[in-house]
């Protein structure tokens, strides 16, 4: 009949028509209290007691019924989203006096239904939290950068909640990091936070993230230096925005938080040491730096036969496929369509029956094909267990052994938890921070690597753990156990494959501070506009500057209409010169016409004759570049600077750099300008200062540094230039 709850749904930036806004209030602010009721509920009264008084009646207003509860945000499947906001409309709420620090205040609700009937819920109570120099101990180790007299705690009447500290920020420098961001390289002058969150499209626009982290660096004053805040908390920064001259750090705490400080001459030497500290990127094989090929309505073993032929025909070479529209979606372990018996213990592949006219008739012939192609194969996954519809037969089993074995996240009250986001609403999150569970979650899939012969699996959708307050078998709650859940699902899968023998490619978008040493990532999803091909480009950028080495995304975009042959092109020639180039495109219920990114679905739809022959080009000159790519992110992965990396990685000292955020260079010979405006035929290039300057790789003409250039463009020619030092060996790579 009543619902509230204090913290809402936990999703990090909205608020829901059932919370306490806001849920952790400062002195002298009053509260919103929020109440979902059934629709016989007439009228809604809150109790409201001061330190153990008796309470008064605060009586509460019904809001329109026909009005929007709160903002839809773009999150994956929008439209289940705007429907769960529709039916939230017609909350009650009442606003309750400014809170005092030092009081406690408690409060209930009383509905009446018109039938005279009433409810009561039961007591809550919040304090009013406030700030001050003393509270905590901030532990920090390395050279000690806070500004003396900056710290703050802020507490309520349970204890402290957060830490705010300030670090110095010269005029010149330049702040890099936060995980993968989408908005800008430099965050100077921006305000930020780091939390694991889907994002469904628009990153850029929103500034959120997929892979956050509480690290950064500070480049462009006499030396480099940077932090991590040690902590799997929500943490939030203002960089310069509110003052110049500061880094405002604030952190979710409820102990002694640590703070590292890292200085080095370069970068690079910041990096280093902050990977050495949560762990180093694991060199990947070769074939990662091949072409992905991907379509999320490749589902049947004859369609995906079919692409690669089609591939073969046009003579481009691929090196992976992501088959997404496998399996069944009720468990993600079984092909759809395969007949079998429901078990308590792991399936092989001889408990399975594949139907001749059924859409996978063969899987494991198919696979043996692709490999006999010299294409691996990765498999798409979701860590949750789908409770909607009703789970039966296998899906049955696993959600009954997850709930009876206590193998699920856990809600405060020792319930299972489900899902809180819109995509696979409801399921069940197995606890992938236990090594049982893990264990359990991947004996079932073993099968796949081991008799089937798959080479990786797709570690999408790590981001469904929403609330604080959730409990993880490593006795970690919500609110320091959500951001590391992505970790331990990448984790998983890693061994997963490393057990049965394949080296451990993942490929997952969710992350956080850990995640480096987890396979590879991709940028998530994106619509297939120039907006989105110069906010993926910044990720890129700023994801490999922290420590992220096989990095890529969806080229053009996966979502939408189809792009047109130039955006489409230029995302393939700068895909072309990132660690993974990859393409991929949304289901889109096999309607007319198609939407699938491969090039000759691209060629048909925009009526362009150049797509199919200057994406071979650029596909053939990839598996020329790959022996090159792979000597230097085992460079990159043994402590160097990263494979994909923006120019003052090389040049900390050359402020012109900062003027191109959008140029990186690819290892240590390699510069590479994205074309990421329509209509372009010639562009702008800086060149920074450079030994022996630089080589232009189609013309072979030498260009002298420290200068901006402007460059022919052509479609089939993204701008690309070699240190001079390494041309004689790359030369031949750029040969037609």
């Amino acid at each position: 009949m009543i619902r509230h709850r204090p913290h809402g749904s936990g999703h990090p930036y909205a608020e829901t028509e059932d919370q306490r806004v806001p849920a952790r209030p400062l002195a002298g602010e009053s509260v919103e209290l929020r109440v979902r009721a059934s629709a016989q509920v007439v009228s809604v009264v809150c109790e409201w007691a001061v330190d153990g008084a008796a309470p008064v009646e605060l009586p509460l207003t019904r809001t329109d019924p026909g009005g929007s509860a709160a903002a839809v945000d773009g999150g994956h499947l929008a439209a289940a989203q705007a429907r769960a906001t529709r039916a939230a409309a017609g909350s009650w709420r009442v606003r309750t006096p400014a809170l005092r620090a030092g009081s406690r205040y408690a409060y209930r609700f009383l509905a009446t239904t018109g039938d005279g009937g009433s409810r009561a819920s039961r007591w809550f109570e919040v304090t009013a939290a406030t700030w001050s120099e003393t509270g905590g101990k901030l532990e920090v180790t390395g050279a000690d950068r806070i500004v003396p007299g900056s710290v703050r705690w802020l507490a309520d009447g349970d204890g402290i909640l957060r830490v705010r500290f300030e670090l110095p920020l010269e005029p010149e420098e330049h702040v890099v990091g936060f995980g993968e961001r989408f908005d800008a390289v430099d965050q100077r002058g921006r305000v930020l936070d780091a939390v694991v969150f889907e994002q469904y499209k628009a990153q850029g626009a929103h500034g959120r993230t997929y892979l956050p982290m509480p690290y950064a660096m500070v480049v462009g004053g006499p030396g480099s230096w940077g932090w991590h805040v040690r902590t799997s908390r929500r943490t939030w920064y203002d960089v310069g925005a509110a003052r110049p001259g500061r880094i405002v750090v604030e952190a979710e705490t409820d102990g002694d938080p640590v703070v590292r400080f890292y200085d080095g001459e370069r970068p690079a030497d910041v990096l280093r040491d902050f990977l050495d500290e949560i762990g180093r990127p694991v060199e990947l094989p070769s074939w990662v730096f091949r072409l992905w090929a991907s379509g999320n309505e490749w589902n049947t073993q004859e369609r995906v036969l079919a692409e690669m032929d089609r591939h073969r025909e046009h003579g481009i070479p691929v090196g992976a496929l992501v088959i997404e529209a496998w399996s069944d979606e009720t468990t993600f372990t079984a092909f759809r369509g395969a007949a079998y018996e429901p078990s308590e213990e792991p399936h092989k592949l001889a408990d399975y029956t594949f139907p001749a006219d059924g859409p996978w008739p063969d899987p494991k012939g198919m696979v043996d094909e692709l490999h006999r192609r010299d294409v691996k194969v990765l498999l798409w996954q979701i860590p949750l267990q789908k409770t909607r519809p009703h789970p039966r037969h296998q899906a049955a089993v696993d959600a009954r052994q997850l709930v009876e074995r206590g193998y699920g996240v856990r809600e405060a009250d020792g319930r299972p938890y489900r899902n809180r986001g819109w995509w696979f609403p409801l399921a069940l999150m197995p606890d992938l921070s236990s090594q049982e569970v893990r264990d359990w979650w991947t004996a079932k899939r073993r099968y796949l690597v081991e008799e089937v012969g798959i080479d990786g699996f797709k570690t999408d959708g790590g981001e469904h753990a929403w609330g604080h307050d959730l409990r993880y078998a490593d006795g970690r709650d919500g609110a320091a156990g959500n951001g590391l859940f992505p970790v331990h699902y990448a984790r998983a899968f890693g061994d997963l494959l490393r057990e049965c023998g394949k080296a451990p490619v993942t490929f997952s978008r969710a992350g956080f501070a850990g995640s480096q040493p987890h396979g590879a990532f991709w940028a998530g999803d994106e619509d297939s506009t120039w907006d989105a091909f110069r906010s993926s480009i910044r990720a890129g950028i700023t994801a490999s500057a922290c420590g992220i080495v096989y990095w890529g995304w969806d080229l053009a975009g996966f979502s939408g209409p189809v792009p047109d042959a130039e955006l489409y092109l230029r995302a393939a020639g700068a895909a072309a010169f990132m660690p993974i180039m990859q393409y991929h495109s949304e289901f889109n219920h096999h309607r007319a016409p198609l939407r699938e990114r491969t090039p000759w679905n691209v060629a048909e739809q925009t009526g362009d004759e150049r797509v199919i022959p200057v994406f071979r080009r650029l596909a053939l000159l990839r598996e020329r570049l790959v022996p090159y790519l792979a000597e230097q992110a085992r460079t990159a992965t043994g402590g160097g600077a990263p494979l994909m990396r923006g120019l003052f990685f090389d040049h900390p000292d050359d402020p012109a750099v900062w003027r191109h955020p959008l140029q990186y260079q690819l290892g240590d010979a390699l510069l590479v300008a994205p074309v990421t405006e329509p209509g372009v035929t010639e562009t702008s290039v800086y060149l920074p200062a450079a030994e022996g300057g630089w080589i232009d790789v189609w013309t072979g003409h030498a260009l002298a540094g420290g200068r901006t250039v402007t460059l022919p463009a052509p479609l089939d020619r993204p701008p690309v230039l070699c240190a001079a030092g390494h041309w004689s060996r790359l030369s031949r790579m750029f040969a037609d």
